[in-house]
């Protein structure tokens, strides 16, 4: 069955409400949040793992995650992430929008656009790092919770946001 033409985006405030609805199951059936920042760095130490298990066992932050008796994928975190991927397929097939193509502004070009992306995906993942937790985790799931660090996360970033918002706008505009 193919679908039809591309329909609109949802309303975003059924949106939030929906998300707000996934959030709540999570903490009821799991007893945790959501979040995606710990599936890349369990993915890059398997990696590692793979190319030298010695070296990352020996290594203390690796050593948590691969080892003897440790299974690297046992977090529930890399299906949830898995499941985001895979329901944004069905989303996108769905809604008409499953399409291979680089958005971008007039005149910008394809490479630098992309560069731009990986750039800033870089960036978001190491940020992630650093705060303890992905805007998932840290605005969704310590948002829900009243977490003062998590509001303080999600304040800088809006506030980066809007201050780099205007150097970047003609990248897809």
């Amino acid at each position: 069955m193919q679908p039809s033409a591309e329909r609109p985006y949802w309303n975003p405030y059924v949106a939030g409400f929906v998300l707000g609805l996934v959030l709540l199951g999570s903490f009821l059936v799991m007893g945790f949040g959501l979040g995606s920042s710990s599936v890349p760095t369990r993915l890059a130490i398997g990696v590692a793992h793979a190319i030298a298990p010695a070296a990352t066992e020996a290594n203390a932050y690796f050593a948590q995650y691969v080892g003897p008796g440790k299974k690297l994928l046992e977090d529930w975190l890399v299906f949830e992430v898995l499941g985001v991927f895979l329901g944004g397929l069905v989303g996108a097939y769905s809604a008409g929008r499953l399409k291979s193509e680089v958005i971008r502004g007039e005149g910008v070009p394809k490479g630098r656009r992309i560069a731009l992306a990986i750039a800033g995906g870089v960036l978001m993942g190491f940020a992630a790092r650093l705060a303890r937790g992905c805007t998932s985790g840290q605005a969704l799931t310590g948002g829900a919770v009243l977490s003062l660090g998590s509001w303080i996360f999600m304040m800088c970033v809006f506030a980066g946001g809007y201050l780099l918002a205007p150097f970047l706008r003609k990248e897809w505009r």
